[in-house]
């Protein structure tokens, strides 16, 4: 598979991702002019966001075993597209457009050139990973499951830290609501 992402320019931007995080927050944090009605149209979309990701956190053992069960049977990379829409969702909560094309862009030039490193790695470790991404989209989910049913697994989710991420939604969620109040 011929990369769209040269490596070199993967590897840098996947260590950037999480000091991309901290700008995104403090722009978040600055700029955001929420009120109750971006509340109530945002705070819901990032909540279905949250749980894209911790569904998929609960089917995840990574590097042990390709997942192709829960939201891994409609996209490859549903902890993206959770991501993706939690984001979306703060942007509309924050009632600012200039977020929401920070947002795309660090998404368009950090996330996805990660979710390549990611494939290449899957790729090489398992060698049904072919087969799997010829079936499922890498992130538009496709409408039925491609993916054997497995349950959902708490542990799989607390091992993931995938709270982790329904913490940083809460503490986002009440900044807005009290930046709101003021």
């Amino acid at each position: 598979m011929k990369l769209f992402f040269p490596k070199p320019y993967a590897d840098f931007v996947a260590r950037l991702r999480v000091p991309c995080g901290f700008v995104l927050v403090a722009a978040f944090a600055w700029f955001s002019h929420p009120d109750a009605r971006s509340l109530a149209w945002g705070l819901p979309v990032s909540l279905a966001g949250l749980a894209a990701r911790a569904w998929a956190a609960g089917h995840l053992a990574k590097n042990r075993t390709l997942a192709t069960s829960g939201p891994y049977g409609y996209t490859r990379n549903p902890l993206y597209l959770g991501t993706l829409t939690v984001a979306a969702g703060l942007a509309i909560a924050a009632r600012n457009g200039g977020l929401g094309a920070l947002f795309a862009g660090v998404f368009l030039g950090v996330y996805l050139p990660v979710i390549q490193l990611e494939q290449q790695h899957l790729r090489n470790l398992f060698p049904a990973y072919d087969g799997y991404a010829a079936r499922v989209p890498a992130l538009l989910p496709r409408m039925t499951p491609a993916g054997e049913r497995q349950p959902f697994q708490w542990a799989l989710y607390v091992k993931n830290r995938e709270y982790q991420a329904a913490a940083g939604f809460l503490a986002g969620a009440l900044f807005l609501l009290w930046k709101a109040m003021w």
